[in-house]
C-alpha cells in the first residue's frame, strides 16, 4: 500500500499541469508502473482532447510490458461515451492487469459504472487509495456534480484597520491595497478558475479588465450583475478579450435568492468553478447565504482610517503566508 499511495500521490502532482484548461472535466492524473518503475504518464488535455489515462498509456515506449503494469488514476476511469471514448475500454484493450484508483467518479454518467466494467474484464482494481486527497484535487469537479453549482471562491484585499475600498475615491480605476507580488498571484488564480464574478458598483468605480495579464494562462470567463442594464458598453469589461456574462433582471429575479440564481446560471453554462471578487455588498450576500467554499483575504499594511468596511465571516484557517508586505490567509466554509 506505500507504494500505492506514492504514485497516487505522484498522479495528484501531474494532474495539476491541468487546472484551468480542462473544465468542465475533472484534472484527472495518471501514471503506469512497472516492476516498481514509472514507464508512462498523463493528465487530462483541454477539454474536449484525451483523458489522462489514454495520455499515460501513449507514453509509454514499449506497449508490450502494459500487460504487466499497474495504472495508477485519481479519479475512477470514465465508462461512457463523450468527446472521447472511454477511458476503461482503452484499459481492457490493452489488456492492464491491475488498477489502482485514488476516488469513485460521482457522476451519474460513471459513478462505480467504470470499475464494474474493468471487474467483469477480470482486472484486479484497488479503490480508495488517498481517496480525501483525490476528493480535495477533484473538489471543483465534485462539487459541480453534485451540489449542481460551481466551486466558489471568495477573494478580497483589506487593509490594516479593515477596509476593502476608500470612503471617496478621484479616479475611475483600482485603489490598491496589495503589492505587486499579491496582484501577480490574483492573475495565476484567474487562470486556474472558469469564471470571476462581479456587481455593478465594482465594474463602475474600478473599470476592471478581469482577465490574466500578469500570468500564461486562459483568461476566466467574466460575469457581472448588471440589474437594469445600465453598464455602458465603453468599459474594459466588455472588450473583446474574453467572454462575458451579463445577469440582469431579464435572466434572474431580484427579489428571490440572488446567489442561487446566479449559481444555477452558472451550472447551466458548465461553469465548475468561480471567484466571487466583490465588491462588499456581493461577497456578504453569498457569504449570509452560506454559498461559498473558500475564502482567500489579503491584509495589506496600509490604511483608509474610513471607507467601505470587509466582509464579515466565519471560517476555518488553512493557511497563511506573508507575501512581501502582505499577509494571505485561505479559509474553507466549515
Amino acid at each position: 500500500m506505500a507504494n500505492h499511495k506514492t504514485y497516487i500521490k505522484r498522479c495528484i502532482e501531474i494532474a495539476k499541469n491541468g487546472l484551468g484548461s480542462t473544465s468542465p472535466n475533472p484534472m484527472v492524473g495518471s501514471v503506469v508502473v512497472y516492476n516498481n518503475k514509472i514507464i508512462g504518464e498523463g493528465y487530462t488535455s483541454p477539454y474536449g482532447g484525451n483523458h489522462a489515462e489514454v495520455n499515460a498509456i501513449n507514453s509509454v515506449a514499449n506497449k508490450s510490458l502494459l500487460k504487466e503494469a499497474t495504472i495508477y488514476v485519481t479519479l475512477e476511469p470514465c465508462s461512457h461515451f463523450g468527446k472521447t471514448p472511454p477511458c476503461s475500454d482503452l484499459i481492457i484493450h490493452h489488456k492492464i492487469p491491475n488498477i489502482v484508483i485514488g476516488c469513485i467518479d460521482d457522476n451519474v454518467k460513471v459513478a462505480g459504472k467504470g470499475i464494474k466494467k474493468l471487474i467483469d474484464a477480470n482486472c484486479n482494481v484497488t479503490v480508495g487509495v488517498l481517496e480525501a486527497a483525490c476528493k480535495e484535487h477533484h473538489k471543483r469537479f465534485f462539487t459541480f456534480h453534485n451540489k449542481k453549482r460551481p466551486y466558489i471562491i471568495l477573494k478580497w484585499a483589506e487593509t490594516n484597520d479593515g477596509f476593502i475600498a476608500p470612503k471617496n475615491r478621484k479616479e475611475q480605476k483600482p485603489v490598491w491595497i496589495t503589492n505587486k507580488y499579491s496582484r501577480q498571484l490574483v492573475h495565476k488564480w484567474r487562470s486556474e478558475e472558469q469564471a470571476i464574478l462581479v456587481g455593478t458598483n465594482t465594474v463602475l468605480q474600478d473599470n476592471p479588465s478581469l482577465t490574466v495579464r500578469e500570468w500564461k494562462g486562459k483568461h476566466p470567463t467574466r460575469v457581472v450583475i448588471d440589474k437594469s442594464l445600465k453598464l455602458p458598453k465603453k468599459l474594459s469589461i466588455f472588450n473583446n478579450e474574453a467572454k462575458t456574462i451579463v445577469m440582469s433582471e431579464n435572466l434572474i429575479d431580484f427579489n428571490k435568492n440572488i446567489p442561487q440564481q446566479i449559481c444555477a446560471v452558472l451550472h447551466e453554462n458548465d461553469i465548475t468553478s468561480v471567484i466571487v471578487e466583490g465588491g462588499r455588498k456581493m461577497l456578504q450576500t453569498f457569504i449570509d447565504e452560506n454559498l461559498w467554499d473558500e475564502a482567500r483575504v489579503f491584509k495589506g499594511p496600509i490604511e483608509f482610517k474610513e471607507g467601505v468596511y470587509a466582509p464579515k465571516f466565519s471560517g476555518k484557517l488553512i493557511s497563511e503566508e506573508k507575501i512581501m508586505s502582505d499577509t494571505l490567509k485561505i479559509y474553507k466554509n466549515g
